[in-house]
């Protein structure tokens, strides 16, 4: 008789468990050095991606979609309008239909709530491609980029500096599920989820502080990302007011580890999260990092769809 399979979903950092987490960094390594030395490898054939976004895309839509075919697979791509939800059709209508045509959803919305409504009636698994509370997909090529050119992630300083959003409150899971050293700065008012602050906090390696300056002191890794997410055009004037001190700039990078490295996940503002002279001294990490997105999903992909198979 065999064994029924618990479907699994990856709607945050926090869905995975730490052993399953480092597999996947190791099977992105590898699936990146069978890309490069050309080798073909094709164990999703005949499986189908789904993709649904609300939220414009770049990077993750074409990262998914080559990351699919690469695997052998296939992929659909609807934004909203395209769909039924964009005419009002319940979220767990489209998620039960959408699982007898397909192996596996990404969603790229603006609530979490849709997401973890598409995993509750979905019977395919559901990736989260970005919401405005969480973006683990990022984190996991991040964490692989980390991997490339710090040598791995144990024992290495993490700062993230800017906006308490999706990128933030991911790192911060990241970091209670892998135990990293990180410390997260932000402005007073725009703080990441707290819930998950506090519960990183029963970690002596993570810190929040308001203060960029302490934030910085020996890291190894800086992170940043855009102070006006999709969604905050209004609030643009209020939050780069807000975020001015919070640049990473060549004086603040003073404080850091000689042999720092600076990490975005893209679109970068520069002259605001970033200058145009550090973005640049540390563009072939940050293109990594974008590229990186094309591996992690692979061995996310491979792993979620045929675990679930």
């Amino acid at each position: 008789m065999n064994r029924k399979v618990v479907k699994r979903d990856f709607t945050r950092f926090l869905d995975i468990t730490e052993k399953e987490a480092r597999y996947l960094l190791k099977r992105a390594v590898l699936l990146k050095k069978m890309k490069k030395s050309g080798s073909k490898y094709k164990p999703l054939k005949d499986k189908t991606l789904a993709m649904i976004f609300e939220k414009a895309s770049t990077r993750t839509r074409v990262s998914f979609e080559v990351g699919m075919r690469e695997l052998g697979g296939n992929s659909i791509f609807l934004t909203a309008q395209e769909s039924q939800i964009g005419r009002g059709e319940p979220v767990k209508d489209t998620a039960r239909v959408l699982s007898r045509y397909t192996d596996v959803i990404v969603l790229r919305t603006y609530s979490q709530r849709t997401i973890e409504e598409f995993a509750q009636w979905s019977t395919v698994p559901i990736i989260n491609g970005l919401s405005d509370l969480y973006h683990p997909c990022q984190i996991l090529s991040d964490l692989l980029t980390i991997t490339e050119f710090k040598g791995g992630i144990k024992d290495i300083n993490i700062a993230y500096i800017g906006d308490g959003n999706n990128i933030a409150n991911s790192w911060i899971e990241a970091a209670i599920l892998l135990k990293l050293n990180l410390v997260v700065a932000t402005p007073p008012g725009y703080k990441p989820e707290w819930t998950l602050v506090e519960r990183a906090k029963k970690n002596n390696n993570f810190h929040f502080t308001h203060d960029p300056q302490n934030a910085i002191q020996g890291a190894d890794v800086v992170n940043t990302d855009v102070w006006v997410s999709m969604g905050q055009e209004k609030e643009s004037r209020k939050r780069k007011k807000a975020f001015a001190s919070y640049t990473v700039n060549e004086k603040l990078l003073q404080r850091a580890k000689q042999d720092v490295i600076i990490m975005h996940c893209l679109p970068a503002h520069r002259g605001e999260e970033i200058t145009e002279e550090v973005f640049e001294r540390f563009q072939q990490v940050i293109f990594s990092q974008a590229e990186n997105r094309l591996h992690a999903q692979k061995a996310l992909l491979e792993w979620i769809i045929t675990r679930n198979s």
